[in-house]
């Protein structure tokens, strides 16, 4: 376990290497990561990208969800949520300037993407390269779950709508730099945060298994580390 980072050696890329039997493995992802913190050090962590090296075969990528604002989404959703639980406030408020800010950030992420899959590529020139998309973090019939996950009944949808937002521009970024992409919301649909403890594989803003809120909790990492093994066993060619 880094502390700093709250990364678990359990998480999907250590579970991967496990069933794998991976000889050679480093994990650098860190929580609160953006794309800046592939080219610099994050607190006490080194920048993400000076752990390649031009003899890695493999490299598992996920990120673009802080850079959108995931921790700042929550927490202003939430706090919106008490105030009109039968509304949509956070839609209302994201998209106050005649705009939605959530999709304009989910564009401007998507040339930060690229970069970092062009850095990836030449500094690991001989690398299978993924790119892994995020879980189904809330219900997918955009049906809530207030007051459980203190959100307004109708921004469910709404927030619902700017993740997949988020996995289509993964999808397509990955594509034009010819990586593939694993989806991860997929096999996740139906264990999202909303759900009982027992089914649920994501965790609530205050969780109740050993996970960060809104977080993949043991069950998650396991689904996630399987549709990556699913993909490398599989996948190869596919888009």
């Amino acid at each position: 376990m880094n502390a700093e980072c709250g990364r678990s050696d359990h998480n999907y890329p250590s579970l991967l290497a496990s069933w794998r039997g991976t000889k050679s493995f480093q994990d650098v992802s860190c929580a609160g990561a953006t794309t800046n913190e592939m080219w610099q050090a994050q607190g006490g962590n080194p920048a993400q990208l000076d752990a390649l090296d031009r003899n890695d075969d493999l490299v598992t990528v996920q990120i673009g969800g802080n850079d959108v604002g995931f921790g700042s989404i929550i927490s202003t959703c939430a706090r919106l949520g008490v105030q009109d639980p039968a509304g949509n406030p956070c839609e209302r408020s994201y998209k106050a300037g005649g705009y939605d800010q959530l999709a304009l950030a989910v564009l401007r992420t998507a040339p930060k993407i690229d970069q970092v899959l062009r850095a990836v590529h030449r500094r690991a020139p001989h690398a299978r390269v993924l790119l892994v998309g995020y879980p189904d973090l809330l219900p997918d019939d955009g049906v809530g779950c207030f007051p459980a996950v203190p959100f307004a009944a109708k921004d469910f949808s709404y927030l619902r709508d700017t993740e997949k937002r988020l996995n289509l521009m993964l999808r397509a970024v990955a594509a034009w730099n010819r990586v593939e992409y694993v989806d991860t919301y997929g096999p996740t649909v139906g264990h999202d945060m909303c759900k009982a403890p027992a089914d649920r594989w994501i965790e609530p803003l205050r969780p109740a298994a050993p996970a960060a809120p809104a977080h993949p909790n043991a069950l998650g990492e396991d689904a996630m580390a399987r549709a990556v093994l699913d993909r490398l066993d599989h996948g190869r060619g596919r888009g």
